[in-house]
């Protein structure tokens, strides 16, 4: 008898986990990716974290969080509408939770939810997970890796219900221009759509631009459902703790749905966030301004390679290189690559049929381990391809 639900038969695996695995395979490897700051949490939300268990945080928070916590969300995001306040604001087990979350307090079986193709490997089995199902729709780097409204357009059909929009971008490094941000809110207000906003890496913005949330925009604020995490900003990922902020006639619902999923996020935990948030933020700006270094470090080095060309990432800590003049699969130039040269990327087929003729790299790394990365990569390529 198979035991395994279709869910667990068809759930995607990761083409990340797939490259991670084999680098095991290699001594002296050097990873480029995995997304995840290669700093320590700053001082002060460890020693909040510590200080809250001594003081007895450490028994079941309110399923929605713990309020002191949501009101200072709330407080932040009146940048987006003076309207929120704590009951705007449901805590989540980290961004992954808070993107399911949306899911299943909005969308049914058979519901149609659009995700940028490339985008991030994780939303396809999410969307699965809540019974819906996701459309691709297609990212272009002519495009400067945006999504482009004419394009959502063309994909929503009368079983469209959610859009998911991911800026800064993870795999892509891109962050959506307030002009689109108002056309795409221009449909939709057009078709009656909800807005799953992930902004986990607003934090992460380089070049002086400043970011602009569809949240912003107050004809559809009620339609967006906006997910960011303490994860990359605050180097928190092994905390597990992020946050929804919202219409509050939908986060209302979530508590309920929280209680049978995890219950609460752990207490403490929620006191560091706290402190994360209201604290001292020195280490912040730190980590902001090493990122934009080692941005430059990877991105400048990998376009001296020939065959390989690669757009500066606006935000996040993530390049899309172009390896398409090589004349190989993103997957097996990944493969080659670690067998080769003993460095591990991630094949951008593994975010999307789009990614095809890419690879993801993260700059979330010492700068000596980003230049040792490019030279060996340039050391490769050249003996390999002949140009």
């Amino acid at each position: 008898m198979n035991y395994l639900s279709n869910i667990a038969k068809n759930y995607p695996a990761s083409g990340i986990r797939k490259m991670f695995d084999l680098a095991q395979k290699y001594d002296d490897v050097i990873k480029l990716t995995v997304g995840e700051p290669n700093f320590d949490t700053p001082v002060n939300v460890k020693e909040a974290a510590k200080k809250a268990i001594d003081e007895g945080y450490t028994h079941y928070a309110p399923n929605a969080g713990l309020p002191e916590l949501r009101e200072a969300i709330a407080k932040e995001y009146t940048k987006y509408s003076k309207d929120y306040t704590l009951d705007n604001v449901m805590i989540t087990v980290g961004g992954m939770e808070a993107i399911t979350m949306c899911l299943i307090a909005t969308v049914n079986p058979g519901d149609e939810v659009i995700i940028p193709d490339p985008g991030f490997s994780n939303y396809v089995g999410q969307v699965m997970l809540a019974g819906a199902v996701p459309v691709g729709v297609p990212v272009f780097e002519e495009n400067e890796f945006n999504i482009k409204s004419e394009d959502i357009e063309k994909a929503i059909t009368p079983k469209t219900k959610a859009i998911l929009l991911n800026s800064p971008s993870n795999p892509l490094g891109s962050v959506i221009c307030k002009e689109e941000i108002l056309k795409i809110a221009e449909i939709v207000k057009k078709h009656n759509l909800i807005v799953y906003s992930d902004e986990v890496y607003d934090k992460l913005i380089f070049d002086g631009i400043e970011y602009f949330s569809i949240a912003q925009v107050p004809e559809v604020k009620d339609q967006v459902l906006v997910i960011n995490s303490f994860s990359k900003a605050y180097a928190m990922t092994g905390w597990r703790i992020g946050y929804i902020v919202g219409n509050k006639d939908i986060i209302s619902n979530m508590p309920k749905l929280q209680e049978g999923l995890v219950s609460c996020v752990s207490t403490f935990t929620q006191r560091a966030a706290l402190e994360a948030y209201t604290g001292n933020q020195e280490a912040v700006k730190q980590m902001h301004a090493d990122y934009l270094r080692r941005r430059d470090i990877l991105i400048d080095g990998l376009n001296n390679i020939p065959g390989i060309t690669c757009k500066k990432s606006p935000g996040s800590f993530y390049a899309f290189a172009n390896i398409k003049a090589l004349g190989i699969s993103s997957e097996q130039f990944a493969i080659d690559l670690v067998k080769n040269a003993r460095v591990v990327v991630v094949p951008g087929s593994a975010f999307g049929s789009m990614g095809e003729g890419y690879f993801r790299t993260v700059f979330a790394n010492s700068d000596e381990n980003l230049i040792e990365a490019v030279r060996r990569i340039d050391e490769y390529v050249t003996k390999t391809y002949k140009f």
